[in-house]
């Protein structure tokens, strides 16, 4: 997978599209999560409309942003619109769900960039291994008998294991 100031490249430049870039990790995601346990949620149909639509823009001659179609994925402890913020703990999945994103998500997509999901973390941001009582340990991409590190191992591994740049 490319840096993200190559993908951004290739899409504004119409080598590629956001679409295939965004199916292309959504693939990968597939192929690894369930080995690595980086997702608490994918938002696949929701990035593949976002990618859309910035191929659109680019399809118009529209400005659609710095780091036009790539892919991001943040660390479950920032609101996503419409999910429910996990923050890694099982009692905040019974609280309603976010009805904005929070302001650094807003920030990249404002600069095209098309968020694909949640990551796993430890509970509250307090460890250092990100193995979550609740939603699984994440596991190192290189050799999978070692911790992700904490408590952003969700985030670690998902870069590390190249799902998202």
């Amino acid at each position: 997978m490319n840096d993200a100031v190559s993908i951004a490249e290739n899409v504004l430049s119409g080598k590629v599209s956001a679409v295939d870039i965004t199916q292309a990790a959504l693939t990968r995601i597939a192929a690894r999560n369930d080995e690595l346990n980086c997702f608490t949620t994918i938002t696949a149909e929701t990035a593949l409309q976002d990618a859309a639509r910035i191929d659109r823009e680019i399809a118009e001659g529209k400005n659609s942003g710095v780091l036009a179609g790539v892919p991001f994925a943040v660390k479950n402890l920032f609101d996503i619109a419409g999910l429910t913020t996990l923050a890694g703990a099982k009692i905040n999945a019974e609280n309603p769900t976010a009805t904005q994103d929070a302001t650094a998500i807003t920030k990249l997509k404002q600069a095209g960039a098309v968020l694909i999901g949640a990551l796993n973390m430890d509970e509250y941001a307090y460890g250092f291994v990100t193995e979550n009582a609740h939603y699984g340990a994440t596991h190192n991409p290189h050799d999978l008998n070692r911790v992700a590190g904490g408590s952003s191992g969700g985030s670690a591994a998902a870069v590390a294991g190249g799902l998202v740049p």
